[in-house]
């Protein structure tokens, strides 16, 4: 009696050997499988397909047809990818079982939603079922080794369906190639801290090759206590044993004959512990009244599940907590220290294994940071070999520390060697080069905080001067700004900044040809205002910014014209300046007033009154308004302000009056000093009206007493 499964794979190998080679790992072309010819192969296949079709096998008689082979060639040590589709019935998912046989033998299965690999299979075989790539019945096989070599069938079984096959399964050939030195690979291992892990480095003949292993591409000769607890047997094989956290990585097995011809491959090693806190700082000193953050400072394998935060024994919940929240690593966040964040904390971190304990005890102290009382001034202008001196000085604001203060320069290049003495938190420079311009930054320092104040640099006779006179037009996405030179140098160029008016942060565009006095700001939001400063460079470096310009773009859509070319052209047009703007104190109020434009009127929508600090050109009120005065509130005393006022267009065209300066007079100071004055004179006429009138006293007793006498 005839052997059905013999015919069945006489059958098979007949069909593969017409089939046209597939394209393996790495694109290579494949090789073709099992070849048989001839007259009794072609009676063998027509006899299995009618045994098939009359013993009832339950197959389509599709399915054959559509198991065609994949050829695939793998070098020892590499992967493979085994791609099976899984074709439901009218594409509906249901209940299926996987087999995957190689040689006729099980190699992995799919049941109920458990895998099971068998024998040298064993952790070196993945499902790629939730793959897009691939079909849900794919297989990765990972650490090729020589064994591997072979044919491989996959088989989907529907067990609720009659029949419970369908055109659902593929034939694979993997040609195992380079198994010259290396005959099984290492494979990767996952143990739990403490447990040993062996790598096989099995090589084809032990007495004329040599292994080395490497961890992570380091030679693990070189992992002192590593090497110590490890051991290679006499095939190469690699033991680690007892195995820690820090064994984590990929290791190498390399294999080298007396040609010094060489093959390697490599294995990952996942040491897998109970999350553990592997540093907890004594004292942490978070600053009152800003931001903090205290950390748990821990390893876990596998990954955090939970961390528990406890304060002066007890739980400490921040859900339960204003102010304070979780980060996701576990850490809290304070997002305002106040004295009722001090205590003693701990933190427990835990994972599916479990915890290796708590933290100890961290003392968080809620520590003032630092303030300055002398700053430096924000701009030292110097000539070449000049000398510049810096004041600087802090407190502790609860007085009970002096904060340590340095001096750094801001772009991270070092204090100039030889020409610079710290005296206090005072720094001197001497000897002014090139090099040393830019912007310094004097630190205050104390266990809780560290705060900067700048200053900037500048020497004299290299710095060119600052562009002024900005102007501007604008369309919708752009804004064209043009500038007058501060003098003319060889060498110039420009970097126009900007940004949105309320935006923090500037943008720059640097201007290519030194010649041209504009530049065209591109990719702009319609009708909004933005912020524009030109700066000037030279070979020696960053020159003074221009003053702050101010201007809008033009809406994106506007409404249609009713009246021809007029109306069309009146959409663009422009404003004109308010005019004879002043400022005058009235009463206790400084007030500003000015005339309305004498062109487009009818187009005005509001007005905006600006007013800057000097000398250092700061933004420090704006406000807007549709009548032609203002007061000016919250002006600070002893300082000089530049205030203008802009007419703004209904196309958002703004055009600016004439700047007005303003020196506020201290009158509270000078009344508080002048009260006082008057006060201590007072005094001072009392006490010596007093001591007139007791010395006058005093004489009449004398008198009185030596006419007594006589």
């Amino acid at each position: 009696m005839i052997n059905m499964q013999q015919l069945l794979s006489t059958a098979t190998a007949v069909r593969c050997s017409s089939r046209r080679s597939a394209v393996g790992v790495g694109g290579a072309p494949l090789r073709h499988g099992p070849a048989s010819g001839g007259r009794v192969a072609h009676v063998a296949l027509l006899l299995a397909a009618v045994l098939i079709a009359v013993c009832g096998f339950g197959w389509t008689e599709g399915y054959l047809d559509d198991r065609q082979p994949v050829y695939l060639e793998a070098k020892i040590g590499s992967y493979v990818i085994l791609d099976c589709p899984v074709d439901f019935p009218q594409d509906e998912p249901i209940p299926y079982v996987l087999h995957w046989n190689k040689d006729n033998k099980p190699v992995f299965t799919l049941y109920d939603g458990v895998l099971n690999a068998y024998e040298t299979f064993i952790g070196r075989v993945t499902l790629l079922n939730n793959d897009i790539l691939y079909g849900k019945a794919s297989l990765n096989l990972t650490s090729i080794r020589e064994s591997d070599n072979g044919w491989y069938e996959c088989k989907v079984i529907f067990p609720n369906r009659v029949p419970n096959k369908r055109n659902n399964g593929t034939w694979f050939h993997i040609s195992v190639l380079g198994g010259t030195l290396l005959r099984i690979p290492p494979v990767n291992q996952t143990v739990l801290e403490g447990d040993p892990a062996f790598f096989h480095c099995v090589v084809q003949n032990p007495e004329t090759m040599f292994v080395e292993w490497y961890k992570d591409n380091v030679s693990l000769l070189e992992y002192y206590d590593l090497a110590h607890r490890s051991m290679m047997g006499p095939d190469g094989s690699l033991t680690i044993n007892p195995t820690q956290m820090s064994d984590l990585g990929f290791f190498t097995c390399e294999v080298r004959n007396s040609a010094n011809d060489t093959q390697s491959a490599s294995a990952y090693l996942n040491v897998q512990y109970k999350a553990k806190v592997v540093y907890a700082p004594k004292e942490v000193y978070i600053p009152f009244g800003e931001s903090a953050v205290l950390n748990c400072h821990f390893r876990s394998n596998p990954p955090l599940k939970n961390l528990r935060w406890e304060k002066d024994g007890f739980l400490f919940d921040p859900y339960n907590v204003q102010g304070v929240f979780y980060n996701r690593n576990g850490s809290l966040q304070f997002d305002k220290v106040d004295d009722s964040h001090a205590g003693r904390y701990s933190c427990t971190p835990y994972n599916d294994l479990g915890t290796d304990g708590p933290s100890p005890i961290i003392n968080v102290i809620v520590q003032r940071p630092p303030f300055f009382t002398i700053k430096p001034k924000l701009v030292y202008v110097t000539k070449m070999g000049g000398t510049v001196q810096m004041h600087c000085d802090a407190r502790d604001r609860d007085g009970y520390h002096i904060p340590q203060i340095t001096w750094i320069k801001k772009d991270g290049s070092l204090l100039p060697y030889g020409r610079f003495s710290v005296n206090g938190g005072n720094i001197t420079i001497e000897d002014i080069v090139e090099s040393d311009r830019g912007i310094y930054g004097c630190q205050a320092t104390n266990e809780a905080a560290t705060v900067t104040a700048d200053a900037e640099i500048m020497i004299e006779n290299v710095s060119p001067r600052a562009p002024y006179n900005l102007t501007g037009n604008s369309t919708d996405t752009s804004i064209t700004i043009r500038w007058a030179p501060g003098y003319i140098r060889q060498y110039l160029e420009y970097i126009i900044w900007y940004r949105l008016a309320e935006a923090p942060e500037w943008r720059t565009l640097k201007v290519n040809d030194k010649h041209v006095l504009e530049a065209t700001i591109t990719n702009l939001q319609p009708a909004r205002e933005y912020e524009f400063m030109v700066l000037c460079q030279d070979n020696y470096g960053d020159g003074m910014f221009s003053k702050a310009f101010r201007y809008f773009t033009k809406p994106t859509e506007f409404e249609q014209p009713e009246n021809g070319l007029q109306d069309a052209l009146l959409q663009f047009s422009q404003i004109g300046s308010p005019r004879n703007f002043y400022v005058r104190k009235e009463q206790d109020n400084f007030v500003a007033r000015w005339e309305p434009p004498e062109l487009g009127l009818d187009q005005l929508r509001f007005y905006i009154l600006r007013w800057w600090i000097e000398p250092q050109h700061k933004l420090h009120g704006s406000a807007e308004t549709s009548e032609t005065h203002y007061i000016l509130e919250q002006l600070d005393e002893d300082e000089m302000y530049t205030i203008q006022v802009f007419a703004l267009s209904t196309t958002n065209y703004t055009s600016g009056s004439n700047e007005y300066e303003l020196y506020v007079y201290p009158y509270r100071r000078v009344k508080v000093m002048t009260v006082s004055g008057v006060l201590i004179l007072l005094f001072c006429l009392a006490v010596i009206s007093t001591l007139l009138y007791m010395k006058r006293k005093r004489i009449r007793q004398l008198r009185e007493a030596e006419n007594m006498k006589i």
